[in-house]
This record gives C-alpha cells, sequence and structure tokens, in this order.
C-alpha cells in the first residue's frame, strides 16, 4: 500500500510541475506577442500644416521583432519602409528606419516601452546633429 502511495504522489507532483510549466510558457509567449499589432500616432505637421499620423505594424518572433512603418508622403501618397534590428527584451522595444529623401539617408531610432502603449524617444541624426523627441503609439483597434 505504501508503494502505491507514493507512486500516487510522484505522480501528482508531475502533474502540477507540468501544468505550472505549460501556464508559465504561455505566458511568456504572451508577452512575447504584446507588441504584435498596429500602432498609430501623430507627428505635428510641417509649416503648421495638420498633423501626419503614423501607423506601425509590428510581428513579433522570440526577441526579434519586423514589421513596416507608413508615413504619410508628399500629394496624398504613402511611403512604407520596413523597420531594421527590431528587438523586444522584456518590454523594452528598439528598432531603426532608414529613409532617402532627396538622395540623403536619415536613419532614426525608436525605443520604447511596451504597454498599453509604446512610449519612448525617437533619436534621428541630421546635419551632423542628433535630434530627440518623445512617441507614444497606442493600439490601433481591430476592424470587426
Amino acid at each position: 500500500m505504501h508503494l502505491k502511495h507514493n507512486n500516487l504522489t510522484s505522480l501528482i507532483k508531475l502533474g502540477l510541475c507540468a501544468f505550472f510549466a505549460v501556464g508559465i510558457l504561455a505566458q511568456i509567449q504572451a508577452q512575447d506577442k504584446k507588441a504584435d499589432g498596429t500602432w498609430t500616432w501623430s507627428t505635428p505637421g510641417r509649416n503648421g500644416g495638420p498633423d501626419r499620423i503614423m501607423t506601425l505594424k509590428l510581428k513579433t518572433e522570440g526577441d526579434k521583432v519586423t514589421g513596416t512603418l507608413i508615413a504619410p508622403g508628399r500629394n496624398g501618397t504613402t511611403n512604407e519602409t520596413k523597420i531594421e534590428d527590431g528587438k523586444l527584451k522584456g518590454a523594452e522595444l528598439s528598432f531603426t528606419v532608414t529613409r532617402e529623401f532627396n538622395g540623403n539617408k536619415i536613419v532614426s531610432k525608436y525605443s520604447g516601452k511596451v504597454g498599453e502603449t509604446i512610449k519612448g524617444k525617437i533619436e534621428s541624426e541630421r546635419d551632423g546633429e542628433t535630434q530627440s523627441r518623445d512617441w507614444e503609439a497606442k493600439r490601433a483597434s481591430e476592424a470587426k
């Protein structure tokens, strides 16, 4: 009888460990995906013009992040630029966007903390000077 009790206790312990391991793994995978989706924010328009709505589409796989930044262009067009070097470590997101205007490359480094919003800094170098500004993106509501 003592042997059956030990086997049952061991089986229960093994089952509980498996249950908690699956729960922890599911939680880690959910955290990895918390940056996934479409995010939007606005920036002031040029020369007092209307605000420009920026759209960021992200997808995570482990700590690697891929996606596209969609920005309004001239004459009602849109510019889509792939993000580079995207990383998500815990809640800390970072990526780079390289755009070209009139033969000049402008590299912008985005960093931020992902939660209900993505809130952080954008750093760009222009004319040899680093410029920094805040950004806060909100998750776009999904159309149903």
